[in-house]
């Protein structure tokens, strides 16, 4: 195990924040977690009395987020590590799916991590040190129908912690996109929301998706501790990665939509470099 960090992770109670919290507190980590609520936060602090803590915080509260992590910062010590795990799915076809789901999936997924990275960074500037784990998605690279806006917040964030890292790499700050495939996590049950369905249109299409996904959850290839060790070993690493894909269904599904997209690339070459000069 590398020397002891503070690692913030917002979205404590379950899912991967859950595994990864206590998997850092075994390791002799000292975390400090978000909750949605006071006897969530009880719940997390009796973890481990000394090392566990935690702040009522809701990363789409936008104006309270600066503060939350100052206060983080002068009463428990400097964060060492950022993770954005607090997210959620959205289930629905665009076409069904009001634009207030939308607003909402990105405000959690993308401007809820932007909003605390933006507020850990001034402290880890300061330090020229730091590493900024954000938690995308292989719905981040693949896409499939149903979870359009899912698929779009997680593209989003990619696109954020890619560029982010560029930017703050000659501060010695890491940052790291973990995109999860499918893992025995909430994501799918309560977590997830559901627009109704409405057009008869898409049901050859989407039915058979929507019940295949609530027949499987629980039921899922991955084991979240075994997630959290994995993002542990990035934390602890001296190089640690911009890109890592939890699951072997990531890998595969991934690695199949680069090649697809390198062969469209190449059928479509003579059309694309016809637009120079």
């Amino acid at each position: 195990m590398s020397s002891s960090k503070i690692l913030l992770i917002t979205g404590v109670s379950s899912g991967f924040g859950r595994a990864l919290a206590q998997e850092a507190l075994a390791a002799g980590h000292t975390v400090v977690g978000t909750v949605r609520s006071a006897e969530a936060r009880r719940d997390f602090e009796a973890l481990a009395t000394d090392a566990a803590f935690a702040r009522v915080l809701d990363v789409t509260d936008f104006d309270a987020i600066e503060a939350a992590v100052a206060e983080i910062e002068a009463n428990v010590g400097p964060v060492d590590v950022l993770v954005n795990n607090a997210g959620y799915g959205h289930e629905g076809v665009l076409e069904e799916s009001p634009l207030s789901a939308m607003k909402r999936q990105f405000d959690v997924n993308v401007f809820g991590a932007v909003a605390m990275i933006k507020a850990v960074l001034p402290f880890m500037r300061i330090r020229r040190r730091g590493h900024i784990l954000n938690i995308t998605s292989m719905g981040g690279y693949i896409t499939m129908p149903g979870i359009t806006y899912y698929c779009g917040s997680k593209f989003a964030l990619e696109g954020i912690t890619e560029a982010l890292g560029k930017e703050v790499k000659p501060f010695g700050i890491a940052v790291t996109a973990v995109a999860p495939g499918s893992f025995r996590t909430d994501w799918a049950g309560r977590s997830m929301t559901r627009t109704p369905r409405s057009i008869a249109d898409y049901d050859a299409l989407f039915d058979p998706i929507r019940q295949a996904r609530e027949a499987k959850s629980g039921k899922q290839l991955g084991d979240p501790r075994k997630a959290a060790r994995a993002m542990l070993a990035a934390i602890d690493s001296d190089k640690p990665p911009a890109h890592l894909l939890l699951g072997s269904d990531a890998l595969g599904l991934v690695r199949n939509k680069l090649a697809e997209l390198e062969s469209e690339i190449a059928a479509w070459e003579s059309v694309t470099i016809s637009t120079d000069g």
